[in-house]
Order: C-alpha cells, then sequence, then structure tokens
C-alpha cells in the first residue's frame, strides 16, 4: 500500500523502487529484502517517503525507517526500545529511550524469521496504543 510523500508525481513506493535501482549495489538489495520481509510481516503497512529521501513504513504509526548509508543499510524502528528482541538484533542506537536500529553491512544474513517477528510486535505495539 502507498500513501504520503509522494513527489515529482510518483509515489512512494515508486520513490522506494528508484533508491533501490539507483544504489545498484549490495546496499539496494538488501533494503528490497528488507522491503519484502515488512511486506510480508505488515501487508497493511503504508509506505511513504519522508525527510527528503527516507523510505517509511507506517501501520498506526511509524514502524520503522530504512536509510542507506556507504557502509550499512539501517533499519530503525520509531519504538524499538519498548519492543521485545530475544534474537538480539538491535545493535544500533542502542543509547536512547525510544529508537533502536539494526545496522545490516556487506555480506551480512538477515534472519527473515525474527525480522518479521519484530515487525509483526511494532505493528501490534502501535495499534495497541492508537486511541480508540
Amino acid at each position: 500500500m502507498q500513501q504520503g510523500g509522494a513527489q515529482d508525481g510518483k509515489s512512494p513506493s515508486e520513490l522506494i523502487d528508484g533508491r533501490i535501482k539507483e544504489l545498484g549495489d549490495w546496499r539496494g538489495e538488501t533494503l528490497a529484502q528488507l522491503r519484502a520481509l515488512i511486506r510480508q510481516a505488515a501487508p497493511e503497512a503504508v509506505e511513504t517517503w519522508k525527510w527528503r529521501g527516507v523510505p517509511v513504513w507506517e501501520d498506526a504509526g511509524m514502524i520503522c525507517t530504512g536509510e542507506t548509508y556507504k557502509a550499512v543499510v539501517k533499519l530503525t524502528f520509531a519504538r524499538g526500545a519498548a519492543l521485545p528482541d530475544p534474537e538480539k538484533l538491535f545493535n544500533s542506537s542502542l543509547e536512547g529511550n525510544t529508537r533502536r536500529a539494526i545496522d545490516f553491512k556487506q555480506g551480512d544474513k538477515i534472519d527473515a524469521d525474527a525480522l518479521k517477528a519484530l515487525v509483526r510486535e511494532a505493528v501490534a505495539l502501535n495499534r495497541s496504543k492508537v486511541k480508540r
């Protein structure tokens, strides 16, 4: 699903497609894999494009962002500090009270099951906080 943050007549999903293609290396491949896993875990999530070029996935609030840097692809969970992480995926932004991130370096194996479980927990937490 797509929404918010469209620019130049392109939807956020098209902008994310473009980013993946533009990277053209392991970072694009990794971002594409992470995106596919997020979509599997949270099929109702909305893809958005914020802060001049950051892919964001939302469901009843922000789930996570997918930032790309020279040496890492960073998946930052907006409320990661409140999420259970039994597989110890979080390896970055550990000092804050709210966010947590996972840095993926070239060659890292993605634990698909653990990541999808984390995404589902993030959605459940967001939905539990929505005012009825």
